[in-house]
């Protein structure tokens, strides 16, 4: 892991660009404890902080990375697992490595091929390729974006880094809110690609990358995930997955330095684990939160000790929750509402203790169909299958319905076809729902959340629905919740985190698999089930997804009413939202009349991170 950073100009760079690129770097040292360096010439700077995960024999190589010539310089953030047979590939055809570090293989595969190299690596990245001769700057990021990269332009210069802090070190560059992505952030908890909360920073999108030269600048997609179920027998599925799942886990154990795996409850990190034992002694981790309904930590203690790890846990308070909020905040950089985000930095910081490099089981359920909410497509079939105006017929019965009424929600999803029923794994609030909340005065109008979404269900109309669900999740949950959270708060404790079902060999293959075997028996993930049968006990593999489940409605009641009556009433609340309506909200909330707890959580976490980058 590694913190990346620089910008590049037309016009030449100023007097005290090597101050500038420092200080960008410093605001990236929990990424890359270990070291770095920067670079400076007429037209380009670049910046560098290393995390080291072994491998390296002898005093560390001077940083950042160069060719033979030096002609080329590269700040890399990430893992190529499959640099060795590329290294014996190029130095077959001439090439001269200087260093045993993965990252020097970008350089050589660039002079090879250009910007198609990208094709050829297999692994997480972020990086920055400056050709000082041709004076271009080449950025590219993983297809699944699991490496973080954003960018800002101020007149014809180009600046980027790995988080949105290290940007705004830069002279000119000054924080303010996106009002376009906030009713987005309302939808989906977080902004979607390639925006972000700040006006005027993007993030480049994930499979592509981005060249600048004297001449303009090119964004380009290199990669793109088809989705092409085939018909196969169950044990051809089973087969490959097992294959590929053991070499994806091969592959993300590389190097030399104390690694371990976050262990869940559920089938994902509990087969990781169960591959890493095979071949090592491992570490495992896990959290729960005091006053939850669901014990996340028995059933991943119990799987420990089936598995002979060496386990550790944590239990979680809400006092300590809510204290390590603005450190949370500051580290993920943008607003991202999801509370499993707080319960992964308190993961990660208890790996951190004890290893630099930490397996995860991102990006198993929108590879292997792992939400609940896959399944609805099925259960709504009955209904979507009746005629045009008989479903209307249902659906104004069911708008007489009162609130709460039994099958009222069921009969709406049910006759609403997909694109106007699904934006992603969370919705927060709905359309008619913003109209009450935000501040008509600030947003006269926006833009449909469905606006952003309809792309992609265009892309899909092929596919069954359960598969255009993932499809969407893909492009816009993983990229825009899961991977944001699951960096940063690593990153926070400068800790390694590597997503072996991530492994773009294995997405693809998981591409080519029917519902009929992802969605069986009344579970989710059935073919993942029924692959990691082979070194799982069987009540593990049956156990349901739970994730990391945290009591944030009981919390708000119990423990932050009021916090949030305090944050609720401030003057930025009043800039932003229609303050009657918030305290009726959370007045409902706090007496039980109603749960709005993640959407109370959504706006408390906006106003925080406001406070925090555009306020302090």
């Amino acid at each position: 892991m590694s913190g990346i950073c620089g910008f590049v100009s037309r016009e030449g760079l100023p007097p005290e660009s090597g101050d500038i690129i420092r200080e960008m770097s410093r605001r990236l040292a929990h990424r890359g404890p270990d070291g770095g360096g920067c670079y400076v010439d007429d037209h380009a700077a670049l910046g560098l902080r290393h995390l080291s995960t072994g491998g390296l024999q002898g005093a560390p190589p001077p940083l950042p990375l160069t060719d033979e010539t030096s002609r080329c310089v590269l700040v890399f953030d990430g893992a190529i697992y499959n640099h060795l047979s590329l290294r014996r590939e190029l130095q077959g055809r001439g090439h001269r490595f200087k260093t045993g570090m993965d990252s020097e293989t970008v350089l050589h595969l660039y002079q090879e091929m250009g910007r198609s190299c990208v094709s050829r690596l297999r692994g997480m990245f972020a990086f920055a390729l400056w050709d000082s001769r041709e004076r271009q700057l080449f950025l590219a990021r993983d297809r699944f974006g699991i490496k973080p990269l954003y960018y800002a332009w101020l007149g014809s210069t180009l600046v980027f880094a790995s988080e949105p802090e290290a940007l705004f070190a830069f002279p000119g560059l000054k924080p303010a809110v996106n009002l376009e992505m906030l009713p987005h952030y309302l939808t989906f908890q977080y902004v979607p690609d390639p925006e972000t909360m700040f006006q005027g920073v993007r993030r480049l999108l994930p499979a592509h990358y981005l060249a600048w030269d004297f001449q303009g600048a090119e964004s380009k997609r290199y990669w793109q995930l088809r989705f092409n179920p085939v018909s196969k027998p169950l044990s051809h599925f089973i087969d490959l997955a097992d294959s590929l799942l053991k070499e994806a886990v091969r592959l993300h154990m590389s190097g030399d330095v104390p690694r371990g795996a976050f262990l869940s409850s559920g089938i994902d990190s509990s087969s990781i684990a169960a591959l890493m034992r095979r071949r090592e002694e491992v570490n495992t981790y896990s959290v729960g939160c005091a006053g939850g309904r669901h014990d996340e930590l028995a059933p991943a203690r119990e799987t420990a000790s089936l598995l002979g790890t060496r386990h550790r846990e944590k239990l979680i308070t809400p006092e300590e929750f809510w204290s390590e909020l603005p450190r949370i905040l500051r580290c993920l950089g943008e607003p991202v509402a999801d509370p499993a985000a707080i319960a992964l930095f308190f993961a990660a910081r208890l790996a951190a203790e004890e290893v630099k490099v930490i397996l995860s089981g991102e990006g198993a359920d929108e590879a292997f169909g792992g939400y609940q909410i896959y399944r609805e497509p099925l259960a709504v079939a009955p209904v979507q299958g009746l005629p045009a105006p008989l479903k209307n017929c249902l659906r104004g019965a069911a708008d007489r319905l009162p609130a709460g009424f039994k099958g009222k929600n069921y009969l709406h999803r049910a006759t609403a076809p997909l694109e106007k029923r699904y934006y992603g794994n969370a919705l927060i609030f709905p359309e008619a729902e913003k109209e009450k909340l935000l501040n008509r005065e600030l947003f006269p109008t926006w833009s449909p959340a469905g606006s952003l979404t309809a792309p992609y269900f265009k892309r899909s109309r092929h596919l069954d629905d359960s598969t255009r669900m993932q499809h969407l999740d893909f492009y816009t949950w993983l990229p825009g919740d899961i991977l944001v959270k699951a960096d940063r708060m690593t990153a926070a404790h400068s800790l390694e985190l590597r997503v072996p079902y991530l492994d773009h060999r294995l997405v693809e293959f998981a591409a080519t698999i029917p519902r009929k075997y992802k969605l069986a028996r009344g579970t989710t993930k059935y073919l993942l089930r029924r692959t990691a049968a082979a070194y799982l006990p069987k009540e593990v593999c049956r156990r349901p997804k739970l994730g990391f489940p945290v009591p944030i409605a009981a919390w708000i009641r119990k423990h932050y009413y009021g916090d949030l009556e305090a944050l609720l009433r401030g003057k930025t609340a009043a800039t932003y939202f229609n303050l009657p309506y918030l305290e009726e909200m959370l007045s409902a909330h706090g007496q039980g009349r109603a749960d709005y707890g993640r959407r109370l959580w959504t706006v408390a976490i906006f106003l925080l991170w406001h406070q925090l980058f555009l306020e302090q």
